[in-house]
């Protein structure tokens, strides 16, 4: 079965029309013509917005075609207990406030700064100092209207042969000098 066969099938699975299936992944209305007459292929995006709004769809079927369809299909293999799932679920890592080991130290610095350790085909590069720069001698870089004007028309190599203003009413005026 093809990737879109495959796509027809979720379509129909969905109990939506096509337009109503674009809808709910959130894509053209004609991308799903396409991608169900052969026309073009879906992209990944748009398998992502299929798996995203159908997750009890499994990837494997989806891209490969492979195994079920859904995942309620699948036969349950080996159920574990409560207890044990709890323990084998990992465990969260500690966020930025429980690694805190006080208020005193909210907003300290660190002091010392260890330096990486070099290892063959790495360059180490040092921490640089944060020194600022001032500026002193800064040039004004606007001109004023009348030299923009000015060396606009000396540099005139060629001359104007007509001007046109077109307004916002749709009309327009040409003067020709």
């Amino acid at each position: 079965m093809s990737l879109n066969e495959r796509i027809s099938k979720v379509i129909e699975y969905s109990k939506l029309t096509p337009s109503e299936f674009a809808d709910e992944i959130d894509v053209q209305r004609s991308s799903i013509s396409h991608i169900t007459s052969g026309r073009n292929k879906p992209s990944l995006e748009f398998i992502i917005k299929i798996k995203s709004s159908f997750p009890e769809i499994l990837w494997d079927w989806l891209v490969t075609g492979e195994g079920e369809m859904l995942k309620q299909d699948l036969p349950e293999v080996n159920e574990i207990p409560a207890e044990e799932e709890e323990k084998s679920k990992p465990t969260s890592l500690p966020d930025l406030f429980t690694m805190m080991n006080s208020d005193d130290d909210f907003g300290a610095e660190e002091t010392e700064i260890e330096t990486p350790k070099q290892t063959a085909g790495e360059s180490f590069i040092p921490h640089q100092s944060l020194t600022q720069e001032k500026i002193s001698d800064s040039q004004r870089l606007e001109k004023s209207n009348d030299q923009i004007i000015s060396e606009a028309i000396g540099n005139q190599t060629h001359k104007i042969k007509r001007i046109v203003l077109f307004y916002e009413n749709g009309k327009f005026e040409s003067f020709e000098p």
